[in-house]
């Protein structure tokens, strides 16, 4: 699209200087001349090609970043269509429209962080409205749910969500959303989509998805029914462990004006250059995922079978529950495993002194190879109760398994494990 013609389109916008005003052209701005286009190519070539030729004056192969705070107007009445950063960027437009793409939503909104990605997505809601949520999502999630929505008035039931039985039992009059989290953080538990957008509908509620663990790579819970997906953008989508972000994205047009007026309302949006890194980080994304994968099955195949080890939580292990469901909903098993260590918190410790490819340190998604101890770290503001009642005990780790070669891995960790 040359500039004359683009700048005519974001012309027609209008201004949303102070009041945002939200248009899916807008938010989603992919040209049309190549939407159409692009629609129908395989995934990895989408995640390269989505949101880049912003550059007409230069014919830049990489989108700019654009990182000026204030935009000057034509007239009174009209502007390029971006008038102020926190309202709209180009560079942050361009990995909206990159991740709306790969989730087939009509609209994204992105996030200075995961949880404000979250926070906008509960903005939806008013002080009474109640959610349901999993008793084993991840520990900030949990903490702003428990601790912080709660004194704004919002009502949570955290219950094992593997039975849609326990969620229809949870179901009140004020029951406003279904909270789903597939797999689920740090114990790999599925819940059946297609199953909690059924009980939904029946029940008149919403329910948002937190794709971080699987990305749209994996997982695209919009072909499910689901409302709204949210992402940790900080993970797997960005992959290189160098920025921190989030997004949220819509399956409809009145959703997505609604996140949107909440994160501009809020200041809750990611910096330009942060955009640009998690867009550089997702062209990647495919190969990236596989080479995950390959790693995260044969380490839990290894841990599997290994004499110090109790349990171990992998959707690809025939033995796990939910392996089924996994292989039904989600287009491969991901880079996450979680296993239980035979003598508790001392044999974790051990193991955490010894291991050497794989870091010591919370968060998860990148081109290497974390592991961490859910009791003190990432599920930490849970209270003990609420822990062991999602099934985190002193034996577990979390391992986020990276892009290394796959027998590198499983060597450094059976070497860790030896007594």
């Amino acid at each position: 699209m040359r500039t004359i013609e683009l700048l005519s389109r974001l012309q027609s916008i209008g201004p949303h200087s102070g009041h945002y005003h939200y248009s899916t052209s807008h938010c989603c701005l992919i040209e049309s001349t190549m939407a159409e286009d692009i629609s129908k190519l395989h995934f990895a070539t989408r995640a390269v090609h989505t949101g880049v030729n912003k550059d007409s004056l230069f014919n830049s192969c990489t989108t700019p970043i654009y990182t000026s705070s204030t935009y000057y107007w034509n007239d009174l009445e009209t502007n390029s269509g971006y008038d102020y950063t926190r309202s709209a960027n180009p560079t942050r437009t361009a990995l909206e429209e990159n991740i709306s793409a790969l989730e087939g939503g009509v609209g994204a909104q992105a996030t200075a962080t995961g949880m404000a990605a979250i926070t906008a997505a509960m903005h939806l809601f008013s002080p009474h409205d109640h959610i349901i949520a999993g008793n084993d999502i991840y520990g900030g999630t949990y903490r702003l749910f428990a601790d912080v929505f709660t004194k704004m008035g919002l009502e949570f039931s955290f219950v094992d969500m593997s039975d849609p039985q326990n969620v229809k039992d949870a179901i009140k009059p004020n029951t406003k959303c279904i909270w789903i989290e597939t797999p689920s953080n740090p114990l790999l538990n599925l819940i059946d989509i297609a199953a909690m957008t059924e009980i939904a509908k029946q029940a008149d509620v919403l329910t948002i998805a937190d794709n971080t663990f699987l990305s749209p790579y994996l997982q695209r819970p919009f072909e499910y029914g689901v409302d709204i997906i949210v992402h940790s953008t900080t993970k797997y989508l960005n992959g290189h462990s160098d920025v921190v972000g989030g997004c949220v994205v819509s399956r409809t047009e009145e959703l997505a004006a609604k996140v949107a007026y909440t994160v501009n309302s809020l200041g809750l949006a990611c910096a330009p250059f942060d955009a640009f890194l998690v867009l550089r980080g997702v062209k990647t994304l495919a190969p990236r995922m596989e080479a995950h994968q390959r790693g995260a099955e044969a380490l839990a195949r290894m841990l599997d079978e290994h004499p110090h080890v109790e349990k171990v939580y992998y959707p690809g292990l025939e033995s796990h529950p939910h392996h089924e469901l996994a292989k039904k909903q989600q287009d491969g098993f991901g880079g996450m495993l979680s296993f239980d260590i035979k003598g508790g918190r001392p044999a974790a410790e051990k193991l955490f002194a010894k291991i050497q490819l794989f870091q010591l340190a919370e968060s998860l998604g990148g081109i290497e190879s974390l592991i961490e101890y859910p009791e003190t770290m990432s599920h930490a503001s849970m209270t003990l109760e609420a822990r062991r009642e999602a099934g985190i005990s002193e034996n577990t780790i979390r391992v986020s398994v990276g892009i290394e070669a796959p027998e590198d891995l499983v060597a450094d960790m059976k070497q860790a494990l030896e007594e």
